[in-house]
């Protein structure tokens, strides 16, 4: 049978059957994002849960100079949420921007607690999505800070294929840490 995007990320944790498949689907809304526009931002509790069907989230914060850090990208196939503050239903520090146009599943937080009532495993694997999502985290938190510019630009083009074509190049600076200029100097001299 064919599965959504959705469904398919799921059965990769547990054996869902048809009906908890639709169950599950059933308590999202599908959203439409423009570029520039936030799931969630700095100052506000996350009361949602968001899939990201198409396009490309990123989560940035501000530092104390007021720079603009892109901390990570999200994809398609990915589920975003600021974890901390969802949890613990205190303010973000961080933005999720859409950085493409995108299309996402997003769940209120009382419907994803529900499931729970009524799906034998859900907690088990919700707590296996969140383990995923928070090993993936810290891979993507990793840009090769020691290393020089060429080899943190190729170290994202691996980690993320196709993807740089698809961002803002100071977006892209930012999250490497090298400067716009110097990365446009690097994709001149590929």
């Amino acid at each position: 049978m064919n599965h959504t995007p959705l469904e398919n990320f799921l059965l990769q944790f547990y054996p869902f059957n048809e009906q908890q498949l639709q169950l599950i689907s059933g308590q999202a809304t599908t959203k439409a994002y423009q570029p520039g526009q936030y799931f969630s931002e700095a100052g506000r509790t996350a009361h949602e849960i968001g899939f990201v069907v198409s396009g490309v989230f990123r989560v940035c914060y501000f530092d104390k100079d007021g720079n603009e850090i892109t901390k990570y990208f999200i994809d398609e196939g990915e589920f975003m949420v600021d974890l901390h503050s969802y949890q613990f239903q205190l303010p973000s520090t961080e933005y999720v921007q859409a950085v493409t146009a995108c299309e996402v599943l997003v769940f209120k937080g009382q419907d994803w607690q529900a499931l729970g009532h009524t799906i034998t495993d859900w907690y088990k694997t919700e707590a296996n999505i969140i383990s995923r999502a928070l090993i993936q985290k810290v891979n993507r938190l990793s840009p090769l800070v020691h290393e020089d510019a060429a080899t943190k630009y190729d170290a994202f083009l691996t980690r993320y294929p196709g993807l740089a074509n698809r961002i803002p190049l100071t977006y892209l600076a930012s999250y490497i840490g090298i400067t716009p200029q110097t990365l446009s100097r690097l994709r001149r001299n590929q």
